[in-house]
């Protein structure tokens, strides 16, 4: 008789998944040490010289099929791949431990490998951690073609039904862009990984994929037989194998629940996000790539609050120049048709360079040079991307956002800069929106406190929720063992963005919330009670924050939030909001 048992890790997709694993192959666990006679060595460098050439192909291949639907992270992470692949610490030293050692191929590389992550280890920063996921996937690729296995799934299962496909779940150590591509052709009904995090690739990929994802369950591969049926939660964050009759009679209506729910929602996406008592509140929905805006237009959004342009800049060996960037913007503008569109410039810094070659370590990433702070040091970054945005906004109603705001003197030199852009425009004829609108992100505690300041020189106010959290509590909220910590109710938290809330309303200045906390349901009426009337949030959650509108009084709302910023206590906090949402 076999035994049920429950794995817990990080739920990157939500949704209730019930079928049968799919174990994909690690080859990095089959590679076995030998040694070969002298007269075979060189036999064995051109047969990983070979197999480098194989993967290469393939990743190319992948890459050139690649539809214009698909995410453009997609593409970005196979061109890193590629990069990896090309550099001489992984296509000419293991020839040479080859010769010196007269070991076999897998062996070699494996050996190198085992040194490049060990470098990356040493890194303090957890993001550029994460990147030795991409050194593994790229070796075992490589590992695969030199054992023999398939790099593409086999005829016999791209012909699979695709009924049966929707109850085959994936279980793998990790999945690279390039295996989650391949994957994206078919209908698997979830994957699971032992490794990744909330900043990882295999996270990214699992939103792109729409379908119930966990990462970090550290052994699920191990422990989990090909064939064994498997219940995924993608909301908890929980693995159920071999589930007993009654735990899947459960599932099974939690699931036909859920995806009841899903339809019923369908129903109001045209409705207005207005409480019963006659309040507007607008909901705005938070993209990363073009591609994006499909999902948006199905949410039945008011408009884009928050485009991270990042993901134009991640993992590229040089910047993207002025016309890839505004043929980017002005797509979203266009696709929007006249709808508010909210882009904010790059973000990035020193956890995240956009040429892996330059990185820059530093102790405190999330307090160092990045976001606005990288920005203005170094102004032609700033330059090229206004004049982006600006002839962008000959196109649509696009609205620019300020990441990281900490002094009004960063605002008045970000004010300056982008001026400047305007005045170059000009003199060349060409087109934009002279008064297109400048807005600032509260995201550090010393903004929110100084808000009424900013939004004195600022035309809107977005309230980053995520950073500002971690700032005003200490908290690295990628770091487990602090995470539990990790609190959007905390008393100090609350009172931030109240003041933020209160600055915008003082001055007639719009303000909205555009962190996790937006799209979280158990803090909609609590946020709307406080005096927000702009939400923007991932396009999922529209419709389940809309029905918490629809459903509410905003004059109870109110009253609500009050007794709730009376408190002083966390763990009342917590009560009382579970209270107020049974209402």
């Amino acid at each position: 008789m076999t035994t049920s048992f429950s794995i817990h890790g990080v739920g990157v997709s939500s949704g209730i998944a019930i079928g049968h694993a799919h174990l994909v192959s690690n080859a990095l666990l089959e590679v076995v040490h030998y040694q070969l006679p002298a007269h075979l060595i060189e036999d064995e460098v051109e047969r990983f010289t070979n197999a480098v050439e194989s993967v290469k192909t393939d990743l190319e291949q992948i890459r050139n099929s690649l539809r214009n639907s698909a995410p453009a992270e997609l593409g970005s992470l196979i061109g890193t791949h590629l990069m990896m692949l090309a550099d001489k610490s992984l296509s000419e030293i293991p020839k040479d431990i080859i010769r010196k050692e007269q070991c076999n191929a897998e062996w070699a590389i494996k050996l190198q490998m085992d040194d490049i992550v060990d470098q990356f280890e040493q890194i303090e920063d957890e993001y550029l951690r994460e990147r030795k996921q991409d050194v593994i996937q790229v070796v075992e690729r490589v590992i695969k073609v030199l054992l023999g296995h398939p790099s593409q799934l086999t005829s016999e299962q791209q012909a699979s039904a695709i009924n049966k496909e929707r109850k085959r779940i994936l279980v793998a150590h990790d999945i690279s862009p390039a295996d989650a591509i391949q994957f994206k052709q078919h209908q698997f009904g979830a994957f699971i990984t032992d490794v990744g995090g909330v900043t990882s690739h295999t996270a990214i990929l699992a939103r792109s994929l729409n379908i119930p994802s966990i990462v970090a369950l550290q052994r699920a591969r191990d422990l989990i037989n090909d064939g064994e049926l498997i219940i995924v939660d993608g909301t908890q964050g929980v693995v159920i194998v071999n589930p007993d009759k009654s735990i899947l009679t459960e599932y099974k209506l939690k699931q036909d629940q859920w995806e009841i729910e899903q339809l019923k929602l369908q129903r109001i996406k045209t409705t207005k996000a207005m409480t019963m008592d006659g309040a507007n509140i607008e909901l705005f929905a938070n993209i990363e790539v073009p591609e994006d805006i499909a999902a948006v237009k199905a949410s039945g959004a008011t408009g884009i609050g928050l485009y991270r342009t990042e993901f134009l800049f991640m993992n590229k060996r040089e910047m993207p120049d002025e016309e890839e960037q505004f043929t980017a913007y002005r797509a979203v503008a266009e696709a929007m048709k006249g709808a508010e569109v909210i882009i904010r410039t790059l973000d990035l810094g020193a956890d995240k360079q956009m040429n892996p070659d330059t990185v820059v370590t530093c102790a405190n990433p999330a307090l160092g040079l990045r976001a606005v702070r990288l920005c203005l040091s170094e102004p032609q970054i700033f330059h090229t991307q206004f004049r982006a945005l600006l002839r962008a906004s000959h196109y649509g109603n696009i609205k620019i956002l300020i990441p990281m705001l900490c002094t009004l003197a960063e605002l008045r030199q970000t004010k300056l800069l982008l001026e400047r852009a305007k005045v170059s425009l000009r003199k060349e004829d060409i087109p934009f929106n002279e008064n297109i609108a400048l807005g600032g992100m509260i995201e550090i505690p010393a903004a929110a406190i100084n808000a009424e300041a900013f939004a004195k020189e600022l035309d809107f106010l977005s309230i980053g929720t995520n950073d500002l959290i971690q700032y005003t509590l200490a908290i690295d909220r990628t770091d487990d063992a602090v995470a539990h910590l990790y609190n959007p109710l905390h008393p100090s938290v609350l009172k931030l963005i109240l003041m933020t809330i209160k600055a915008g309303a003082k001055l007639g200045k719009p303000v909205s919330v555009c962190g996790e906390m937006a799209g979280d349901t158990k803090l909609t009426k609590l946020l709307v009670g406080m005096g927000l009337k702009r939400l923007s949030m991932h396009p999922s959650h529209i419709l389940s924050v809309k029905q918490q509108i629809l459903h509410s009084h905003l004059s109870q709302l109110n009253l609500n939030a009050r007794k709730v910023l009376d408190l002083t206590d966390l763990e009342k906090i917590e009560l009382l909001v579970s209270k107020l949402n049974l209402r």
